[in-house]
């Protein structure tokens, strides 16, 4: 863990605290005082990054109700108690009671560091082992919501798990159609923000003249027609996050006033003059290349670099023809139960129509196709039916997009290099050569 985890001493006498503190950073330990019990509980949370070092005789709370208050909240949390000669009789009682260990004063500095440092790695492994499960969870969460074996699906599953725990914005770049706001949900969440909302703003929906008001909301009598107050989109997403898709379509007054918002992290409502500050991750999304368009004056600069902290790019389902037939059973399978009808079988001739089709309305396109074989329409439209607008595939592309797609599928069948052979009726060798070529992960 890269964080360094610090020790939270409650004591009331300045001086013993003051000892405490220096003695353990002057061993390179970070560490902060308060006076009081009621002081420590603001600064605790269930995964409160450090240990507890605490007095017992405390003013109002005392240590040993801290004591139960802490560990109900985190009964993996250390808590070091501090006694006086007279309390060491209670301090056995509250290490019964699940208190680490305890500090008899007067005590020398070298023991005070000793009994922390042993604290803190017990309070480390926790953290990692609860880090780790965490991470594993958000995996299983993500690839059971975006779907794919693709190396580039992959990719992008890691890089959500890692984003996730930050509070970085982020920049979605993706054509039409291959999941921009599904992706920017993902990330909500599985982020420390999921209890707080999600608001989607579509950018190219939003009318100029009621701009400020829609984002950042408006007073009483703020304009004619305005009778109470509205809480803007911006100040309904603190504490959560903010999505604004189609963000290259954003005129460029609106641009510099949403610019001002995420650099300072305050707004005022339409008719006052009272600065409220929001705390939201902002997650925008487009289908342009924003460099390009600012260059060409139609989008801000400092407003791109604003938002692109983090930037996530999606791949056009043309890109991935592995992963289609998994997407398409599994949207089959989705439209039979929203229509509530059987589960059509498609015939392998279909499925390579699909493979090579070029898709240009990428995964959108391809539940709508879903559905119309569910409801039995598919007949004469794209992909089984006309051409493609832009025109038809090579042959050689069809071929290799077919037999990727199909070593794809019976690697995550078989899960086994040797058994994924034998059904495709190929030398292992062979085989592998292929799964290199096609830049395929053979663990799958």
């Amino acid at each position: 863990m890269s964080e360094a985890l610090t020790v939270l001493i409650i004591e009331d006498d300045p001086d013993v605290a003051l000892g405490c503190e220096q003695a353990l950073q002057l061993d390179g330990i970070s560490a902060a005082c308060v006076g009081s019990a009621e002081q420590a509980r603001r600064r605790l949370g269930r995964d409160f990054r450090g240990i507890v070092v605490s007095d017992i005789r405390l003013p109002k709370m005392d240590g040993m109700a801290f004591l139960r208050e802490t560990l109900a909240l985190d009964p993996e949390l250390p808590v070091v108690l501090i006694t006086g000669h007279g309390d060491v009789s209670m301090a056995v009682q509250a290490m019964k009671d699940g208190a680490y260990d305890f500090i008899q004063k007067p005590f020398p500095p070298e023991y005070l560091v000793e009994v922390v440092r042993r604290a803190l790695e017990k309070r480390r492994l926790v953290l990692e082992v609860r880090d780790l499960r965490r991470q594993l969870e958000q995996r299983d969460q993500l690839e059971g919501k975006l779907i794919g074996l693709a190396p580039s699906m992959q990719k992008l599953r890691a890089m959500l798990v890692g984003l996730a725990s930050s509070a970085a914005d982020v920049l979605i770049h993706g054509e039409t159609g291959t999941g921009k706001e599904l992706v920017a949900r993902c990330l909500h969440e599985a982020s420390s923000r999921r209890q707080g909302n999600f608001v989607a703003i579509n950018c190219g929906g939003l009318q100029e003249n009621l701009f400020d008001s829609e984002i950042f909301g408006h007073e009483a009598g703020a304009y004619t027609g305005a009778a109470k107050r509205r809480i803007g989109k911006i100040e309904f997403a603190s504490g959560g996050t903010l999505f604004l898709d189609e963000i290259e379509s954003m005129p460029l007054p609106m641009q510099i006033k949403l610019l001002r918002v995420l650099q300072e992290r305050t707004l005022e409502r339409l008719g006052s003059n009272t600065t409220i500050p929001i705390d939201c991750r902002v997650i925008a999304a487009t289908k342009d290349d924003l460099l390009e368009l600012a260059a060409r004056g139609g989008f801000r600069n400092d407003l791109y670099y604003r938002l692109s902290v983090a930037t996530l790019a999606l791949p056009p389902l043309r890109e991935r023809r592995e992963d289609i037939r998994l997407l398409f059973e599994q949207f089959l399978l989705q439209a039979a139960a929203r229509h509530q009808r059987p589960v059509p079988e498609i015939p392998a001739g279909r499925i390579q129509q699909l493979v090579g089709y070029h898709w240009p309305g990428n995964v959108r396109e391809l539940r709508n196709v879903a559905d119309r074989c569910v409801l039995g329409i598919e007949s004469g439209s794209p992909p089984f039916g006309q051409a493609q607008a832009d025109g038809p595939t090579p042959l050689a592309e069809t071929v290799e997009a077919f037999e990727r797609a199909l070593i794809s599928d019976a690697m995550r069948r078989h899960r086994s290099l040797a058994r994924t052979a034998e059904a495709l009726v190929v030398a292992k060798t062979t085989l592998h050569d292929k799964i290199k070529k096609y830049g395929l992960d053979e663990s799958n």
